[in-house]
């Protein structure tokens, strides 16, 4: 695994993080009905952790010689609490897979701080994927 393409790949997932930073400020916006204050709350406490995510990819991809992107992946359209929640269980349970790759891909280039690193992103994916699906679980359709 060369620094190029490992740097490429971190580029990637800080477009992800940076649309998942919208994506919570954003639907904690536009939340309705009964359960607002709880979801609102729930969506709020996301950003930080995603902003830090978005801070190590951006120093990392600096320090091993890349130039981090600033361009954020599109944020899905959603216009119920249900379809807000359903698109950020797709977004957490992605990162999940995308980090355990990124992991495996850090360890064979002989990065193992990236590594570790990626593999504590995983389980803060993982947590919050966990978290939604609780959530959706007993939701009215």
């Amino acid at each position: 695994m060369s620094d190029k393409k490992l740097i490429k790949d971190l580029n990637e997932d800080l477009a992800f993080e940076l649309s998942a930073i919208t994506q919570y400020l954003i639907y904690a916006a536009k939340v309705n009905g009964p359960y607002r204050p709880q979801l609102v709350q729930f969506m709020e406490a996301e950003i930080p952790d995603e902003t830090g995510h978005a801070k190590y990819l951006a120093n990392k991809i600096i320090a091993l010689g890349g130039e981090p992107t600033t361009e954020a992946k599109p944020v899905p359209e959603a216009n119920s609490n249900r379809e807000m929640l359903e698109a950020i269980l797709s977004a957490e349970t992605d990162a999940a897979k995308r980090y355990t790759k990124r992991a495996r891909q850090a360890e064979e280039a002989g990065h193992k701080g990236l590594q570790v690193q990626l593999e504590d992103m995983v389980r803060d994916e993982s947590e919050h994927r966990d978290e939604v699906e609780r959530i959706l679980r007993d939701w009215p359709l």
